[in-house]
Formats: C-alpha cells, sequence, structure tokens
C-alpha cells in the first residue's frame, strides 16, 4: 500500500486516551503538561496548533481553551488568590474587566483600574507589596489608547510582578509582547485567527515553562477544553492570516482617514492616524494595524443612531470583530462614564473591516452618515 501525505493537518477527536499498560495509566498525571491523558487535556490536533500559536507570538509555549473570555478567567485565577492586587488597564476589554471586580474581588483579590495613558514612572507608584499581576491591552477596547509596554514591564520586573496583555487586536503578526519581556500574551482566536464568525477559541502563549505548567494544569482541571475541530478551523484561518490583515489593515486606515474628513464625525480613534494622541508609540511597537477602530460622532439623539445603524447594508450589526465581514457597534456615552479614566465621554461607534472593498465600505457609511446627519437636525434632543 503506497504511503499517504497530505498538505492539511489531521483532525484527532478524542475524549479517552488509551493506554498500553497499567503502569501507563496510573502515570498519566505525569505526562502533563505536554502529554495527552484524557480528551480534556488535548489531542495532537491541539499541541500543532498550540505550537504554531505560541511560534507566532515568539514563545515556547501555548494553551488554548475555549474563548477569549476564558482565557482571561484562567489567566486571573492561576495567578491570583486572596489578598493579591491586580493592576488592570482602564481600557482593557469590558467584560475581562467585570470578571476581575465582580468574580476576583469577591474571591479577596484587590482589583485596581489604571490610566491605559500612564507614563512608566509613574506606573511604578501603583505597584504594591501586594501586586502580583498586571494586565495590559493595548490597544485598549473601544477606545483604542495604545499603552507604553515596555516601561510598564520594566516596572513589573523591577518589583517582581508578572504581566499580561491581550494582543488580539494587532494579532501576532503586527505586535509579539513576549519579545519585550511580557510573560503571557493573550488572544482572543475567535477573531483575526479564525477570521469566519464560526467558532470561540482563546490561547496564552508564554516563554516560562512554570507559567506554561500552571496554565495546563488549570485548564485541564477547570475542564476548559476546545474541540479539535475548532482548533482544526483556526489552524486553517492562520493560512490565511497575513493576506486577510493586510487588506483589512488598509482598509480600515483608508476608511479612518475619510472619516476625519466627515463633517459629522468629531473624532477618529485608531492609533495608526498621525491624529491620534497613541500615534508614537504605535510606531514604536507595531509593524501594523488592525482592521478594527472607533468613531465620535457630533452630538444626537438616540434616533440619530437607530437610523444610521437602519441604513447600512453592507455591514453588519454585531459585537465581535476580525472576520472577513465588516461589522459596526454601538457603545452609549454610560459605558464611558463608567471608567474610572475615561479618553471620551460620548456615544462611540465602533467598525470593524472585513474582506470587502473599501469602496463599498465607504459608500456604505457615507449614505449612512448623511441619514444620521438628517435625523440629527430634525431633532433638538442629543443623545
Amino acid at each position: 500500500m503506497q504511503s499517504f501525505s497530505s498538505l492539511v493537518p489531521p483532525v484527532m477527536r478524542a475524549s479517552t486516551v488509551k493506554f498500553a499498560s497499567l503502569e501507563d495509566f496510573v502515570t498519566r498525571g505525569s505526562r502533563l503538561p505536554d502529554g495527552f491523558s484524557y480528551g480534556t487535556t488535548g489531542t495532537p490536533t491541539h499541541r500543532q496548533l498550540e505550537s504554531r500559536i505560541a511560534a507566532l507570538d515568539g514563545g515556547a509555549h501555548c494553551v488554548v481553551v475555549p474563548s477569549g473570555q476564558a482565557a482571561v478567567a484562567l489567566v486571573m485565577m492561576a495567578l491570583l488568590k486572596s489578598g493579591d492586587h491586580l493592576l488592570i488597564s482602564d481600557s482593557s476589554y469590558g467584560p475581562a474587566q467585570t470578571f476581575a471586580l465582580e468574580h476576583m474581588a469577591t474571591l479577596g483579590v484587590i482589583v485596581e483600574r489604571y490610566d491605559p495613558c500612564i507614563d512608566g514612572d509613574t506606573f511604578g507608584t501603583l505597584i504594591r507589596p501586594a501586586t502580583k499581576l498586571i494586565w495590559m491591552e493595548s490597544p485598549g477596547s473601544i477606545t483604542m489608547e495604545v499603552q507604553d509596554v515596555e516601561a510598564i514591564v520594566a516596572q513589573a520586573r523591577k518589583h517582581g510582578v508578572l504581566t499580561a496583555i491581550d494582543n488580539t487586536w494587532s494579532s501576532p503578526l503586527y505586535f509579539q509582547p513576549l519579545t519585550l519581556g511580557v510573560d503571557l500574551c493573550i488572544h482572543a482566536c475567535t477573531k483575526y485567527m479564525g477570521g469566519h464568525s464560526d467558532l470561540l477559541m482563546g490561547s496564552i502563549s508564554a516563554n516560562d515553562f512554570e507559567l506554561y505548567r500552571r496554565m495546563r494544569h488549570l485548564q485541564s482541571y477547570m475542564g476548559l477544553a476546545s474541540s479539535a475541530d475548532d482548533c482544526f478551523l483556526v489552524e486553517r484561518g492562520l493560512e490565511t492570516l497575513a493576506l486577510r490583515m493586510a487588506h483589512q489593515s488598509a482598509v480600515a486606515l483608508d476608511l479612518a482617514a475619510w472619516l476625519e474628513t466627515q463633517d459629522c464625525v468629531q473624532q477618529v480613534l485608531h492609533p495608526a492616524l498621525k491624529s491620534s494622541p497613541s500615534h508614537a508609540l504605535w510606531q514604536r511597537y507595531f509593524t501594523g494595524s488592525g482592521g478594527v477602530f472607533s468613531m465620535a460622532l457630533t452630538p444626537a439623539p438616540v434616533d440619530a443612531y437607530k437610523a444610521l445603524f437602519d441604513d447600512l447594508q453592507t455591514f453588519s450589526i454585531g459585537a465581535s470583530w476580525g472576520s472577513v465581514h465588516s461589522l459596526i457597534a454601538y457603545y452609549p456615552a454610560q459605558i464611558q462614564d463608567s471608567r474610572a479614566f475615561p479618553l471620551v465621554r460620548t456615544p462611540l461607534v465602533r467598525v470593524s473591516v472585513g474582506l470587502e472593498g473599501a469602496e463599498r465600505l465607504r459608500e456604505d457609511l457615507d449614505r449612512a452618515l448623511r441619514r444620521f446627519q438628517a435625523v440629527a437636525a430634525a431633532s433638538p434632543q442629543q443623545a
């Protein structure tokens, strides 16, 4: 019989792992963190994807979990206990902050939000003897503040504090925080890596073996198992990641620059724009930009925003981003008012560019913005 070889990695599904002997079975726990003992610890399909993500991140190890939020929760629960102090960026993903403030706090963790625009020296004054973890997201969720990651890492190392960062916006193609000394790099693989709006997955990459072992241990015992089929889909998504990101980055920047010229747009929040307060830091750390940005429109009633969203034909309304489909989302001013360090105090519209052409997306937004202006002009009430 002829041998068989394929360009596509096989999908290995399993709940039960077979053991060759009683001794192998009794000592199965020693197979972790890399080996296989039960379905929750993964199969070779999982390890292949984890190895590939780790390499992209510039790391040595990786653990995949069922969602980006699961990755957030796993890191915090693995590293923090009662009495520990967590510093989390005020521009971090909302559910990450909610998990910290509502769940970790009930376990006795002291949670403190910090200004994402803080400088390194000032950041050092926030670190306490009990500080055990610094949580970054750069650029920030929705408001897109870029943090001085290297300066924060320097302060963390000076005080023996671990660092973690949500690096989903740029993907590992445009920023590798592990190479700057960040301890843990988190991605919502649901976004760019998967890229097609059909899966949920998160990843945690590290260089330190002991940190990796702790992540794998808790991932296994919490039963945070991703399916082999979803691993296959992410692996397939990685094949086109560079092509998709190049298009989405270029079109998003083109749209952002055009939106800056529109009368009804007060501000465009995109760090790759020269007008961004974060532009210098973005240039220092990133080799490219993600396809997601936000904009603040001129004061208008909620009905004007409803008209804008109702008029869109190419953009779909949705909370996720990073896929082949362009999405748009609305965030009321109350969300910014609830922040400890708000960048703006107005409603924000977040734009996620897919694989549609720039002209098609521009025409869709242009028509919808005209509708927004018309409704706003007809009403004196403001949002």
